[in-house]
């Protein structure tokens, strides 16, 4: 349920006035200061966390749908007792030559359970024989906000489930930007499908840390009054798997406080060698480009790869409003070039790596439902070997050129701007 009009519009005016952290969280480079990077990050993580995050996990990064379906899919055809799935887009989506729906048909007759979370909006496109097809099945499913004037809910009409999670019997994880969409069967452009090629991002993890995602999709499936599930093995006992720190961070409409927004924010803050962001809406709050900016001047490497293209033009006009005063800081900017741009995580000095389904900008922090990890530990240095790819295939934004861009341009930045809590 929302949490009214009046608080709903407090947490807007927070974000917009840049209101909604403090401005210092850790102290560094004096005194008791942490010496190590790493440790940083963990100071900062154990001051703002309600809970403490998670160790023994593992994390492999998947760069996109070519290399995420095929997992999702292996791990589906496997399952044995439960498969929980919560996406905005949900589709029948095919990879190997079979489709989710015959994956899915096939558990449900193998005794396993499946349940669904999907959005009313993300998955308006969704053929409704898939979904028919799921339901005389025996899946158990529910719509997100599919009536977002029931219960009284009349502040919330805009919220979305923009969450990506798949978890198989309790044991394995996904999540991370990539939807249960078409658009990912196409691994690069070709001539003859309007289709774009998308850049996207995703993650598999196992260990303890994957109860928290269980839980996180049972708690949706009890607020949007889900049918009742069966008995089945919910939270087996979770071996370590790998070294990895995971902190899972859920956001929802409802919450009192942008939590992710802010762990960004003072992650930002405590950043001393380098920040690497990747976002596919880039739409920076005043207080988002502040923390960036001071990164930049006191000798932080930041970088930013962007899209060039995108699904929403306004979003992108209204991101390149604040590319001057980032360049001029030192921040270098890239625009991913011949794809969509679709991904979202953010790298600080190779040691901390955030990766979900928030994007960079307010919407992701006032009106949906999020799902985000923060990984710390050594094997973050994969996602900045992810994120050199994606340089490779950008163009950096020089900013003389930018200074001296057309009239036109500038006029479609400032009337985005003008929308830009909305996008």
């Amino acid at each position: 349920m929302g949490m009214g009009l009046i608080g709903r519009f407090l947490i807007v005016l927070c974000i917009l006035l840049g209101g909604c952290t403090s401005e210092q969280t850790v102290v560094l480079g004096t005194g008791s200061a942490p010496s190590d990077d790493l440790q940083v990050q963990r100071t900062v993580q154990r001051d703002i966390d309600r809970a403490p995050p998670v160790d023994g996990n593992r994390v492999d990064l998947l760069r996109d749908g070519a290399q995420a379906f095929p997992a999702m899919f292996e791990a589906m055809q496997h399952a044995q007792d439960s498969i929980n799935l919560e996406f905005y887009t949900f589709d029948d989506v095919r990879s190997g030559g079979r489709s989710l729906g015959d994956v899915l048909v096939d558990r449900l007759r193998h005794g396993v359970a499946v349940s669904i979370i999907y959005d009313a909006i993300g998955s308006n496109d969704t053929p409704a024989a898939f979904i028919d097809r799921l339901a005389r099945a025996g899946a158990r499913m529910v719509v997100f906000n599919y009536d977002p004037f029931a219960d009284g809910k009349f502040e919330s009409p805009n919220d979305r489930d923009h969450r990506k999670l798949l978890v198989v019997d309790g044991q394995i994880g996904f999540m991370g930007g990539i939807n249960l969409d078409h658009v990912y069967e196409a691994r690069v452009p070709s001539g003859g499908d309007d289709r774009p090629w998308v850049r996207d991002t995703a993650v598999r993890i196992t260990g303890p840390v994957v109860a928290d995602l269980q839980r996180v999709f049972f708690r949706t499936w009890t607020q949007q009054h889900g049918p009742p599930l069966p008995s089945r093995n919910w939270y087996p006992t979770l071996a370590p798997t790998d070294d990895e720190t995971v902190r899972i961070l859920a956001s929802q409409p409802g919450d009192d406080k942008p939590l992710y927004y802010v762990w960004m924010l003072h992650a930002l803050h405590a950043a001393r060698q380098s920040i690497s962001l990747s976002t596919g809406y880039f739409v920076p709050t005043h207080q988002e480009r502040e923390e960036l900016a001071r990164a930049a001047r006191r000798g932080v490497r930041v970088r930013l790869v962007l899209p060039s293209q995108s699904d929403s033009e306004d979003a992108i006009a209204a991101g390149r409003a604040a590319y001057g005063d980032l360049l001029e800081a030192g921040v270098k900017i890239y625009e991913v070039q011949n794809a969509v741009l679709h991904s979202k995580f953010i790298i600080i000095d190779g040691v901390w790596m955030a990766i979900g389904s928030s994007n960079f900008d307010r919407r992701s922090a006032v009106f949906n439902n999020e799902l985000d990890a923060i990984v710390l530990g050594s094997r973050v240095a994969d996602g900045e070997a992810l994120f050199d790819q994606d340089i490779a295939m950008s163009k950096e934004i020089d900013l003389q050129a930018w200074r001296s861009r057309p009239i036109g341009e500038r006029l479609l930045e400032w009337r985005a701007r003008l929308w830009e809590f909305l996008l």
